[in-house]
């Protein structure tokens, strides 16, 4: 009896819901998903590549450099799913939508 190679396990995808809410009760909400990239977010294969540096933890998304304005409009957001396999739960309010963005290197940009 032989046994045939085995394909080295891949790591489970990863599925998040996304969702922003103003205060001028605009909402927004798309999917991502990563391994391989997809989903309604319109900047896929970066909000993953974001992702994948922080090893899916938001906390730890380093914010790119951009000047934002010092108007409070403060919008919350949520991130719902799972990153290749662990669950994933995760809410903050930024000051304003180019914090958001900013602050998310473009994750929370929708």
């Amino acid at each position: 009896m032989s046994l045939g190679c085995l394909a080295p396990a891949q790591p489970p995808a990863s599925t998040l819901q996304l969702t922003t809410h103003d205060t001028a009760n605009r909402i927004g909400s798309v999917t991502l998903t990563c391994d391989p990239a997809g989903g309604t977010h319109p900047k896929r294969d970066k909000a993953c590549g974001v992702l994948s540096a922080a090893g899916g933890d938001f906390s730890r998304i380093n914010a790119r450099h951009q000047a934002c304005t010092l108007i409070y409009a403060p919008v919350d957001v949520t991130a719902v799913g799972s990153w290749r396999g662990k669950p994933v739960s995760f809410h903050t309010t930024y000051a304003n939508r180019c914090e958001a963005d900013r602050d998310s290197d473009g994750v929370f940009a929708f």
